[in-house]
């Protein structure tokens, strides 16, 4: 019976793959074991028990790049965490340790390599996360999504994988007109999704808000618009709430229902926010969020934008350039046409049946 821990998380953008890759094992293994390593207080410690496996807490957080007392706690966390992902490692006995990038793979997946456990990286940048790149030398494999990752890890360990989807999007059986009619939209207006990712986006939402008149004033559209659980008490009530044909709201559950649903998505630039709008072949609009490591999400956007398939509104430019980036891009079917059809060039539906055949592989070669 295969035994694997998947450790990692900290935003939607690392738990969701995990999930997407635990379903395909199982899919594939159906009695393989799979336990969770995430760190207390983050999304997965929610989201995963929700999808139906188990998962342990390290009491983890990540290092400050700027000066901060809270990087004083650092080392403490850290050793205790090590601590206790001796103990989590030793009692699960694992054939491999899956790391899929966040706080907590780093310690699970440094003393599953000090155990001599075979380890499975899963990186969704463009742009390697830091945790990626320290583990990458003892890892058995890396899979990758983007071109180019050989500056980061060793090449003959990469396998180009894509990143793994959630299984809802994937099997996505609701059409535009079914999508609308239980978000309770217009049927006969455009409708224009905009996120800022799993815990929202404030530049975003300042944004929006900034352009409530000319947002008020396009009349064939209908808008449904994720603030973020941390925003919502903030805008709940703003100039934009009660509109018959605009939703807000603090996290989209059914995001294949709210993607089904959209003509244009306008969002951030996180690597499973592009694989999904690349299997759905939705036209986009993304403001990259400057707050992440080495400036990524930029890089993501790049990749896109090189090939016509997304538009990119630079942060800092959100509030000037936002109502005329989604007026111009619903009036031009062209342009939006060529952008869906684009953005499917970076489609990868199988990613995670991939990645689990590269796991379950490991486990086979150790007899399990």
């Amino acid at each position: 019976m295969p035994r694997v821990i998947i450790s990692g998380g900290g935003t939607g953008g690392h738990v969701f793959p995990a999930i997407a890759i635990a379903d395909a094992i199982k899919a594939a293994a159906p009695d393989t074991e799979i336990l969770f390593v995430g760190a207390n207080g983050k999304i997965e410690m929610e989201k995963v028990p929700k999808a139906g496996y188990k998962i342990e807490g390290l009491n983890i957080t990540g290092f400050q790049r700027k000066l901060t007392l809270r990087n004083l706690s650092f080392p403490f966390k850290l050793a205790t965490s090590m601590l206790k992902a001796v103990m989590i490692v030793k009692k699960f006995r694992p054939d491999v340790a899956v790391g899929v990038g966040g706080y907590a793979s780093g310690p699970v997946l440094k003393i599953a390599n000090t155990f001599g456990i075979p380890t499975v990286l899963q990186e969704q940048n463009s742009f390697a996360g830091v945790t990626n790149r320290i583990l990458a030398s003892k890892a058995n494999a890396v899979c990758v999504a983007y071109d180019g990752l050989e500056r980061f890890f060793p090449k003959d360990k990469i396998i180009f994988t894509g990143n793994p989807v959630r299984k809802d999007i994937l099997d996505k059986k609701i059409n535009a007109e079914q999508a609308k009619q239980s978000l309770g939209l217009n049927q006969n207006k455009k409708t224009v999704l905009i996120f800022g990712g799993s815990l929202g986006a404030r530049t975003i939402n300042e944004a929006v808000l900034a352009n409530a008149d000319a947002l008020l004033g396009m009349k064939d559209v209908n808008i449904i618009w994720q603030v973020g659980k941390i925003y919502f008490e903030e805008y709940k009530n703003c100039r934009l709430s009660g509109q018959k044909d605009i939703k807000i709201i603090p996290f989209i559950e059914d995001m294949d229902m709210a993607y089904s649903a959209a003509d244009i998505v306008v969002c951030r630039a996180g690597a499973l926010t592009i694989s999904e709008l690349a299997i759905l072949g939705k036209a986009a609009i993304l403001i990259p969020s400057p707050n992440v490591a080495e400036d990524h999400q930029t890089v993501n956007a790049m990749s896109l934008v090189n090939k016509g398939a997304a538009v990119l509104i630079r942060d800092v430019e959100a509030k000037e350039k936002l109502v005329t980036g989604i007026e111009s891009l619903l009036s031009d079917e062209v342009w939006k046409s060529g952008l869906e059809s684009n953005i499917k060039y970076f489609a990868r539906p199988e990613a995670a049946k991939q990645i689990a055949a590269e796991i379950l592989k490991i486990c086979a070669k150790k007899g399990a």
